[in-house]
């Protein structure tokens, strides 16, 4: 089977994570999904595959003779789809033969344009996947397990060499929360990759590091007819807070290696205003340096407005993977290697955001993310052709040949 007809089948079961819920998994249906992975395991071959009560689902292939002394490598994909947008009741659509032009989605009125996503061309020719307009696909991460499963049908139906062979798939990594309980231990791999990227021939081992702000301003409510030198109007000392941040670092003026601050939520009145951000930025220093930043706009708020008036929480959420990346960096080398035997030009994409690969890199099991052929994740514009997914497959299999030969 094709990594892409199982996509198809994958997409079609509900697993949204959800970010509000306390519970693990966030949703108790991201087990549907676990526990057919499971069986389908098991029925390749992969005798110890399981689901734990966390809904990780883990599996074996034992190396094979002579290479039992090999490093240990594993596969590792999750199974929730982004809260952003439905991801129930997926109805994919399959085109063949792409003709490289805009793609009509359904009759949901949306239009995935050449115009705005100029690479539509260069896959002109292909077995196209998309979303009828009105869901997302669900190919982020969906695919990477298609992928990841279609590799292990068929290394287990051949005659390759390969040392032990470790797989996983996660719940909740849309949330940030897919390493939260992951077995490192139990894993047993000695290095990992996520597939969870894009475009196939992209290998990411760098990604932002990564903290959420929470400012709370403290005002001084008065009837404004007698408000003159003794109101302090919370919402408004908020708009003064962002006002001193740099204006021109934020998502939308910036890209590749460039950082941020990123105003996600705003709430408040006259007594009491709330601002949340999310901070970003690649390079170390510089991220500290933002961090700088904010609490110097909130000291300048209490300077002018009181001591009390401006209450600055910041939380550190992830760090850049390339600081436990750099000591291995021979599974770039083998991923760009096995690109290019898969016939692609391999490059390197900084991640402009997290990934489960960056938690588990500092949890001791260095993890680069792999691409797996898709676009537009987390809305309706979301696809990836059945090409690309081969392309990855080929690759899974040149990655695990490296370890075998070395």
């Amino acid at each position: 089977m094709r990594a892409y007809e199982r996509l198809l089948n994958y997409v079609k079961i509900y697993t949204t994570s959800d970010e509000d819920s306390t519970t693990v998994p966030s949703t108790a249906r991201q087990f549907d999904l676990a526990k057919l992975l499971v069986e389908e395991l098991k029925g390749l071959g992969v005798a110890d595959a399981h689901v734990d009560d966390k809904c990780y689902v883990y599996g074996t292939i034992p190396a094979t003779a002579g290479c039992e002394d090999k490093k240990a490598v594993g596969f590792i994909a999750h199974m929730d789809t982004a809260p952003d947008f439905t991801g129930e009741n997926v109805n994919p659509v399959v085109e063949e033969n792409y003709n490289g032009e805009d793609v009509v989605l359904g009759t949901s009125g949306r239009v995935i344009k050449v115009s705005d996503f100029p690479h539509l061309k260069t896959l002109k020719g292909r077995t196209l996947i998309h979303t009828d307009g009105t869901t997302l696909l669900g190919a982020d991460d969906k695919s990477g397990i298609a992928e990841i499963m279609t590799f292990v049908e068929e290394i287990m139906g051949s005659n390759e060499s390969h040392g032990k062979i470790c797989i996983a798939f996660t719940p909740d990594e849309e949330i940030g929360a897919g390493a939260d309980h992951f077995d490192v231990e139990g894993f047993g791999a000695d290095f990992a990759y996520t597939v969870d990227g894009g475009e196939e021939n992209a290998v990411e081992y760098e990604n932002f590091n990564a903290a959420g702000a929470e400012v709370k301003f403290n005002g001084v409510n008065i009837h404004p007819g007698d408000a003159k030198d003794i109101m302090v109007n919370a919402a408004l000392v908020a708009m003064e807070f962002n006002a001193l941040l740099p204006p021109t670092e934020v998502p939308s003026m910036t890209e590749g290696y460039q950082g941020f601050f990123h105003l996600t939520d705003m709430s408040g009145d006259v007594a009491e205003a709330n601002l949340s951000y999310i901070i970003r930025d690649h390079d170390a220093d510089k991220f500290a340096y933002k961090k700088k930043i904010m609490e110097h706009a909130a000291n300048i708020i209490n300077q002018k407005y009181g001591e009390g008036t401006c209450e600055l929480t910041i939380k550190d959420q992830y760090q850049n993977m390339l600081e436990m990346i750099k000591p291995h960096m021979f599974l770039i080398d083998y991923a760009f290697d096995a690109l290019k035997d898969a016939g692609e030009n391999p490059k390197a994409v900084a991640i402009r955001g997290g990934t489960d690969g960056a938690r588990l890199s500092f949890m001791g099991l260095p993890c680069p993310n792999l691409g797996t052929g898709g676009y537009n994740f987390h809305g309706p514009m979301e696809h990836i052709t059945a090409e690309g997914m081969d392309t990855v497959v080929r690759v899974l299999h040149g990655i695990v040949k490296r370890f075998a030969e070395n």
